[in-house]
Order: C-alpha cells, then structure tokens, then sequence
C-alpha cells in the first residue's frame, strides 16, 4: 500500500514496537526464527495489537529483497517528511539546538550510522540534500536502528540556501574540513549550531565551504587521509555533547 513502508532488522523494528507501536500495522517473521530476541518481538507486538505474520523464506525475501533482513519486518505508517517550514517551526522552540547537514553523503549506511549518533545526540534534525545523496530508504533505517524513527531527515533541494537559512535563524554554521585552522574542542560549540560534513572522499563542496561561519578539524595521527563521515560526524556531535555537559 502507498501509505505504508517497510522497514527490516531487529533493531529497527524493536525501536519502533517499544516507542511508537501504534505506527506498526503489520509485523512480519521469519517462520524458521523462533529465538529469545523473536519471542520479544512477537510479545510486544501482540501487548499493543498488532498483526503477526509468519513469512517463509522466499515469501520474505519477495517482502523486502535480498537485504539483511534478521527474519524480520515490518510495515509501518511513515512519519510525514519535515519541510523546511517544518524545520524553522522547530527552531523557535528548540533552545540551543543541535542539526546535522550531510553535503552529498551517498552510503546508506553512513547515512543510518550518522541518524544513529544524531539521535543519541539529542540532534533536532538531519539534513539532507534531495539529489545525489542518500535518502530515507529501508536500508538506512536498519542502520539506524530506531533513529530513523525519532530524528526527522529534512531532504533540501539546495543545501547552500537551507544553510543561509538557518544562518538568519541565528544559528552557527560549522564544517568539517581536514584543512581547518582550528581543532573542534577548540570552538565553541555550546549555541545552536549546524555541523556540516562533506560527501565521503571529496569533503565539502566548495560552495558549501564558503557558507560556514567556521571550518574546524579533526586531529589526524596516522597514515589515513580523512575518516569515514559517519564516524567523524560521531566524533564531532559528541565534542558538542562534552562542552554542553556540566562538570561533575
């Protein structure tokens, strides 16, 4: 149905069961898995009246492909996509609010692993252009694990105006560049702010680049020329996270 997605993974489908299991119409199994982390998916989902189906194999894969799927699905009721509206209605209640804008990611999975560190974060949103990028997929929200689910993606068509945007919404514009002048622990971070990063390989767009208020950097010891984007994105959102948090 239209109305519906599907979603896979035991993460992503337990996140959803345990936060918001009204949106779970129908949950699907594998008819050969019947282990503890199964048997806790069924009780939930039978504690908040949702259908159970049990798939075999080839039903499953025509379901949801040949993905890692663990034995388990889910059709769901998608969240409404945030707009850029949506996002701006978000800042005015939001005090120093953290967003994530991802410039031309294209994995999939470094897009889930970034929603996942964004959630744990306490990110209000990710940001996403609406071409060559990774989007929303099934795929993302296994990687996620739940996060897809509670952190809204915001698909722009032009990530340079949303920025200038949120730039008049008072907000701090920050990129990562390999080549910044400073270190991130050496900004402050505490204010609302954007952190930017670039597409895997080729960094910021040079456009892109010229929109910050800042450029920071992250220390690089080895041999490696850049780290992967999801795990700088991780090490960045908690440099934000540690200035926010009191001393003990």
């Amino acid at each position: 149905m239209k109305d519906r997605q599907t979603i896979y993974g035991v993460h992503a489908v337990r996140g959803l069961l345990v936060r918001q299991p009204e949106r779970v119409v129908v949950l699907h199994l594998a008819a050969s898995r019947g282990d503890t982390r199964i048997q806790e998916l069924e009780t939930l989902a039978r504690r908040h009246g949702c259908r159970i189906e049990r798939l075999e194999s080839r039903a499953f894969t025509q379901l949801v492909g040949e993905v890692a799927h663990q034995g388990v699905a889910a059709e769901i009721v998608p969240l409404p996509a945030w707009s850029e509206d949506d996002l701006l209605g978000a800042l005015e209640h939001a005090r120093a609010p953290i967003l994530l804008a991802l410039d031309g990611v294209q994995d999939p999975h470094n897009l889930g692993a970034c929603l996942r560190t964004a959630d744990a974060c306490g990110a209000l949103a990710v940001i996403v252009p609406r071409d060559r990028a990774a989007q929303l997929t099934p795929a993302v929200r296994k990687v996620a694990a739940g996060a897809a689910d509670t952190t809204p993606v915001v698909a722009v068509t032009n990530l340079v105006r949303t920025l200038k945007m949120l730039k008049e919404a008072s907000l701090w514009i920050v990129g990562a560049d390999a080549e910044a002048p400073k270190r991130a622990w050496q900004i402050d971070l505490t204010g609302g702010i954007a952190l930017v990063l670039g597409a895997e390989g080729s960094g910021l767009r040079q456009l892109t680049r010229q929109t910050c208020d800042l450029l920071v950097r992250l220390p690089q010891l080895g041999a490696v020329e850049s780290l992967n984007v999801s795990v700088a994105a991780g090490m960045l959102l908690y440099e934000v996270v540690r200035q926010r948090t009191p001393a003990d």
